[in-house]
């Protein structure tokens, strides 16, 4: 049993039990522009958003409640470069994503090798390439 899906990364579904996470930090990024004057303080131009990133930072136990096929379906999509969207079930839709690194502390393996515990990081940075839709979002999901 699985457990409710509190968060999804395109296909991949954050469960309360086997695939969960604890925590999600995210940093946005916007640049100014410094423009020197006379007599006065230095006024400030926006010149855009730099970067959203997203880090999310669970654990699974693979022995208990599996989640080991998803961590590594994630690192697949990292290493092939596929835009996902990250969606919660509150309603938040953060937009489309890459994956920009994934980090795993393993503990406690058994005597084939596997471990325990799998404490993982998945960055992740906001694609503003291309066109974003529901429809996108939504065919990701479910094919």
């Amino acid at each position: 049993m699985a457990g409710p899906v509190p968060m999804a990364l395109g296909p991949f579904m954050f469960h309360s039990l086997s695939f969960g996470f604890k925590g999600l930090r995210r940093n946005l990024s916007t640049g100014w522009a410094e423009i020197a004057t006379v007599g006065g303080l230095n006024r400030l131009q926006w010149t855009g958003g730099e970067s959203d990133v997203v880090d999310i930072e669970g654990v699974v136990f693979p022995h208990e409640f599996g989640g080991l096929a998803s961590l590594e379906g994630i690192r697949s999509a990292a290493v092939d470069g596929i835009v996902l969207p990250l969606v919660t079930l509150g309603g938040n839709v953060y937009g489309m994503h890459v994956i920009e690194g994934v980090s795993e502390d393993q503990s406690f393996h058994d005597a084939t090798g596997l471990p325990r515990k799998d404490v993982f990081r998945i960055r992740l940075r906001r694609y503003t390439g291309g066109s974003f839709s529901p429809i996108a979002i939504v065919k990701t999901l479910f094919g």
